[in-house]
């Protein structure tokens, strides 16, 4: 065998060998790109998924403290508008029982006065031998005190102290004093004292 031909086939051997060692090395180096790839694709993806969750949690945070922020408005405008509808409809009480006491005060140039009040509804007018209180009804009284002229500085029969003028300022009358009470007599009004029955004044014909 010439010089040559040894040389040929050491030639064909070593291009035999290396051809594989070459695919082999190229094959490792895919792989080594492919996996560092995957690594940067993984990473890439951990990185947004971490972006999207603190845009999340942001965002939710923003959203409770808007809907925090509404829910307190929303509160504080409804404890307002309850405060000033409160507000409004006890002016409009406090009107109405004003303009219904300045109605239906006690008159004394109307003798009709008393018509339409619930505390008048069983007044028929005197009857012989009775007194009427108002809101109480009619109940009997002693002869001797039928028609009787109440002063200051007498006595109250016991059994007519107990009918107490339940609005005196339907009468234009001030409150009692402590230790006193107003009470109807017949058609009178007299301002007595609780303990003693003592007379103090009298509101004459009311009705």
């Amino acid at each position: 065998m010439n010089r040559f031909t040894r040389a040929a086939i050491v030639a064909l051997a070593l291009a035999t060998t290396a051809a594989p060692l070459a695919a082999e090395a190229q094959s490792r180096g895919d792989r080594r790109e492919y996996r560092q790839e995957r690594r940067e694709d993984r990473r890439e993806y951990r990185q947004d998924r971490r972006e999207d969750r603190r845009d999340f949690r942001r965002e939710r945070r923003d959203d409770r403290r808007d809907w925090r922020r509404g829910e307190y408005d929303s509160r504080r405008d409804y404890r307002q508008d309850r405060r000033q509808d409160r507000r409004e409809f006890r002016e409009e009480r406090r009107d109405d029982r004003r303009d219904y006491r300045r109605e239906r005060r006690w008159d004394r140039n109307d003798r009709d006065w008393w018509r339409g009040r619930n505390d008048f509804r069983d007044y028929a007018g005197r009857r012989n031998g009775y007194w009427y209180a108002p809101s109480y009804g009619y109940y009997r009284v002693e002869p001797r005190y039928y028609g009787y002229r109440w002063q200051r500085g007498h006595y109250l029969p016991p059994a007519y102290r107990h009918y107490y003028v339940r609005d005196p300022y339907v009468y234009g009358l001030r409150p009692a004093p402590r230790g006193y009470r107003y009470v109807h007599a017949g058609d009178d009004i007299v301002l007595m004292a609780i303990a003693t029955g003592l007379i103090a004044s009298v509101l004459y014909d009311v009705f």
